[in-house]
């Protein structure tokens, strides 16, 4: 080995050996640098505590749905009538209670809480159904004859009418609503009814009528699958086409029928008399009300038909519902005098407009 030797701090020179041995240590270790030891820039910070841009918030855990076992409200109805096939009581969409009793028609407003008569009832039996039209221009009454009358309810005089053919009273009515097809001063064009003689009717305003009677009128569909009174209908808010029926006491049924065919899709049992049904118009769950022996209202999951609560307070059958048309409150009329006020369905929430950058956890 061969190359100047250095010089060492006392002044002498290193040995050719130790030379050659400095040189391999640097060519094996220190790979030719001059420090072994150096600093380094600061590591990255973890990738938790950057800006999350994308990531959205969290939802909040959904509260378990409370319905109260008490009404909100009761109000004391004399002169009711105790009979378990009429429907005598409904909620418009002007927020107005059509109440019937006995041989009369009352208004009762919820606003101001005031009560207006409408219509006496001149020898043609006792009032056996009322029902409001979608957009309440006429409030259809049936009576004991089996006569049926479209009332404005605002100067209480007839605009229309019907008659059954088979004189037997009409005990539920049930308008369908269309935007598109209406009829003259009614926004609805199909009816369905439901009665003693087992039967319901589906009726076709645009159906026309005969030429030896001008109030009667040619139905689209009769079905007859019923064993005892049908007593309720109503159609879904949420499904075109979807009616819903229920039997009295010899049956215990409520049914699902296609109302474009006549077919029936679904049938279960209540376990008993079905006074009373009422969908919700917000969600698909059907409210219905029942006899003996426990007078309740049970409220069901459409299209499963699980019971999603029972609730009982009257000390009677309860003859007839209406839902609030703000939503959330249904009243129930009971052979009891009594109508009460339950806070059943949900009530709609108005979601607000979100602002900007609300989807952001943080933003630096």
């Amino acid at each position: 080995i061969t190359g100047p030797s250095r010089p060492q701090r006392d002044g002498s020179r290193e040995s050719p050996s130790s030379v050659a041995y400095q040189k391999l240590l640097d060519d094996c270790i220190l790979k030719n640098r001059s420090r072994i030891l150096a600093f380094k820039t600061a590591p990255e910070a973890p990738a938790s505590k950057l800006p999350q841009f994308d990531e959205p918030i969290r939802p909040q855990k959904k509260q378990q749905r409370r319905i109260p076992k008490e009404p909100e409200r009761v109000l004391v109805i004399h002169g009711l009538l105790d009979d378990n096939v009429l429907n005598l009581l409904d909620w418009g969409s002007n927020n107005v209670l059509a109440i019937g009793l006995k041989d009369a028609v009352y208004l009762w407003h919820a606003a101001n809480e005031s009560t207006k008569l409408l219509q006496p009832v001149e020898d043609r039996g006792p009032i056996t159904c009322i029902r409001w039209s979608p957009d309440c221009a006429v409030l259809a009454v049936a009576f004991g004859n089996s006569d049926l009358d479209l009332i404005d309810p605002a100067t209480g005089h007839v605009v229309d009418g019907m008659e059954d053919e088979n004189q037997a009273p009409v005990l539920s009515l049930a308008w369908r609503s269309n935007s598109i097809l209406t009829v003259g001063r009614f926004d609805g064009r199909y009816l369905a009814s439901g009665g003693q003689d087992k039967l319901v009717h589906i009726w076709d305003a645009c159906m026309p009528v005969s030429h030896h009677h001008s109030r009667q009128r040619q139905w689209l569909h009769r079905i007859s699958s019923h064993t005892s009174t049908v007593k309720a209908v109503d159609w879904c808010p949420t499904r075109s086409n979807l009616l819903a029926s229920g039997g009295g006491c010899n049956d215990h049924c409520v049914k699902f029928w296609n109302t474009v065919n006549g077919a029936c899709l679904n049938s279960i049992d209540a376990g008993s008399e079905v006074c009373a049904l009422l969908w919700d118009k917000n969600k698909s769950e059907l409210l219905t009300s029942h006899g003996s022996p426990n007078n309740q209202l049970t409220l069901w999951n459409y299209p499963s038909m699980t019971r999603v609560a029972e609730v009982s307070g009257h000390s009677s059958r309860i003859l007839s519902l209406a839902g609030s048309p703000l939503g959330g409150v249904v009243a129930s009329a009971a052979a009891d005098e009594t109508v009460k006020f339950w806070n059943i369905f949900e009530t709609p929430k108005i979601t607000k407009p979100e602002l900007p950058f609300a989807q952001f956890n943080v933003i630096r």
